[in-house]
């Protein structure tokens, strides 16, 4: 009995020692996929290959593709496993199951059967790599069903390599298939490509990642927060390589429980609490708050890049949420609270104002990447968008204008010359190319920009009571931000008559001959949603009123005369010549 125990005990000492000196494998290859089973995130792919593989229909030569990370050469394997799978006995058909009875699969797992022939593209780039393969081709396989060729990175071969390829690729011999992985497509000749089944691997979503890596977690016997993997999830950007390389560095980095401040610190991420602040005071214009945690995050080892793409990731949330507000019952890799503070924000927040801090950080993000001191670019950054922030948006400044009347606006440049701008004040400055003139006439002058000529009244009502003219129908059209039809009644519509009949309005115009057909229609079906009257609108064979277009077009160059015919004017034309007048507009006294 004692010599029993003492065996046991020597077997059992023995087998430690044993698991201690086995050479450590990272997670990416311990956990990788072996099977169609054990494949994740690519479920139109495996029912595929499955049904392919399953009724014969098996093709000659198949193209991967995807970003790096998401399985192109585990599948490349998995499917060379499946074709020469023989079973225990040596017997069976091609299987999409598991095939770990089978020794030629077990070979082709180790990459050590002299069938199924593995080619690194990126390396072996020429005409006489590709040469060895077609050497090759015309033999049968020693010992599987198929010879299989897996080349990996197959749009870095040459041109010539290609061409030499291209005979072989289209009337392969029945025991040869072809397995190609690219993550740069449209690299690959399109000759290449008519003759492969093509497969796009998706990129892993969030969700899929958390469920495989807290499978992987619990063999590992190592514990993780859920705000720790979501990290590590959201940084992988659909990668499962990227990310098991990732939760490989957390576990080492842990003492067997991943944290989520452990997970940012590693990664150099910043408290998503914090980003949520930074963002409401810059979008408060709070310079000095924002600049204050801006400071905190970098002296906790924040990147400034990082920080600036977190923000942009923020903005990006919200102008979804604000664009579809449904969305805000679906995870998006927040947390609750975080969620519905984000949804809170996006309700107080409009689409100008977001979009314009999207530009901004999208733009400063390039200057942070090549700026020597990133940290200072980035609070260039936010300080650019703070004051920004006080900017109003261009609907304000519309509904401004109407209110107040028009202040002039701008022609848009069409000459490269000095140019010359004409008010109503008086005096004459000079500036760098052009100079800026004042007319001595006191009364306003009128400008020509369309957003002018659609605010000429104050607001209209939506009731449709007070509509009078064109220049009313346009104001409750951009109201209702039908600014196509907007624009078309601007420029292609001349009044004949309007008449308001208590319920109904009959509107009588005459379209321009580059008038869509269904201009009319559309008109009074929108007019009648919007100001809940009938609207009879027929065209007319009367000439009618000018467009509003023509009407500024007219204004605009009255005026011009008049600048010009100005003494003064005459006095610049006789010291410059070739002087242009660019823009006409009104300077408050």
């Amino acid at each position: 009995m004692r010599s029993v125990l003492e065996s046991f005990l020597i077997i059992f000492i023995m087998s430690q020692n044993t698991d201690k000196n086995t050479p450590y494998r990272v997670l990416a290859l311990k956990y990788r996929p072996q099977n169609f089973d054990e494949l994740i995130g690519q479920d139109a792919l495996v029912r595929t290959l499955r049904n392919a593989i399953e009724t014969g229909r098996i093709a000659h030569a198949f193209m991967l593709t995807g970003v790096r990370g998401v399985g192109k050469t585990t599948t490349a394997r998995i499917i060379a496993k499946a074709l020469n799978y023989r079973g225990p006995e040596g017997t069976s058909d091609p299987t999409t199951g598991p095939t770990d009875d089978c020794d030629i699969c077990k070979a082709i797992a180790e990459d050590r059967h002299p069938d199924v022939i593995e080619m690194d593209a990126a390396t072996r780039t020429g005409v006489d790599d590709i040469r060895e393969i077609l050497d090759g081709v015309r033999y049968a396989p020693t010992e599987a069903r198929y010879k299989v060729y897996i080349i990996d990175e197959v749009h870095m071969l040459s041109k010539q390599a290609f061409n030499a390829l291209l005979k072989t690729l289209e009337e392969p011999p029945p025991h040869v298939k072809f397995i190609f992985a690219t993550t740069e497509i449209r690299k690959v000749p399109i000759t290449v490509l008519s003759r492969c089944q093509r497969f796009d691997l998706r990129r892993v979503d969030v969700e899929t990642l958390m469920g495989h890596f807290q499978s992987i977690c619990e063999k590992e016997t190592v514990s993780a927060d859920d705000a720790a993997l979501s990290a590590i999830c959201r940084a992988a950007d659909g990668s499962v390589r990227d990310g098991l390389s990732l939760l490989d560095q957390a576990i080492a980095l842990s003492d067997g429980h991943i944290t989520a401040e452990q997970v940012k610190t590693m990664l150099g991420l910043g408290d998503r609490s914090k980003n949520l602040d930074l963002l409401e005071h810059v979008l408060s214009g709070n310079v000095a708050e924002a600049l204050d945690i801006m400071d905190d995050i970098y002296k906790v080892g924040g990147d400034p890049s990082v920080l600036i793409q977190d923000l942009l990731d923020l903005v990006h949330q919200l102008t979804k949420l604000r664009a579809v507000p449904k969305l805000a019952d679906q995870a998006m890799g927040l947390t609750g609270d975080e969620q519905a503070r984000v949804a809170e924000m996006a309700a107080k927040l409009s689409m100008p104002t977001l979009g314009k801090a999207w530009q901004i950080l999208l733009k400063g993000l390039n200057e942070v990447n090549m700026a020597v001191n990133p940290q200072s670019a980035a609070e260039m950054v936010v300080i650019r968008l703070s004051y920004s922030a006080d900017l109003p948006d261009p609907s304000d400044l519309l509904r401004k204008l109407s209110k107040d009347g028009p202040q002039g606006a701008p022609v848009p440049n069409g000459g490269a010359g000095d140019s010359v701008s004409a008010s109503s004040g008086g005096g004459v400055s000079a500036s760098r190319g052009g100079l800026t003139v004042a007319s001595s006439n006191s009364g306003p002058v009128t400008g020509v920009a369309v957003a002018q000529q659609h605010s000429l009244d104050t607001e209209v009502a939506l009731s449709g009571d007070h509509l009078r003219n064109l220049e009313d129908i346009i104001a409750v059209l951009e109201e209702a931000n039908e600014m196509v039809l907007a624009g078309r009644v601007y420029q292609m519509l001349h009044l004949v008559r309007l008449e308001n009949k208590g319920d109904t309005y009959r509107l009588e115009v005459r379209p321009q001959e580059t008038a869509p057909h269904d201009l009319l229609p559309n008109l009074s079906k929108i007019l009648r949603q919007l100001t809940g009257k009938i609207w009879m609108i027929s065209p007319s064979q009367q000439r009618g009123q000018p467009t509003l277009a023509e009407k500024a077009q007219i204004i605009y160059e009255q005026e011009l005369d008049r600048v010009k015919n100005h003494p003064l004017m005459k006095d610049v034309y006789a010291l410059f010549p070739d002087v242009e007048i660019v823009n006409i507009k009104q300077i408050k006294e």
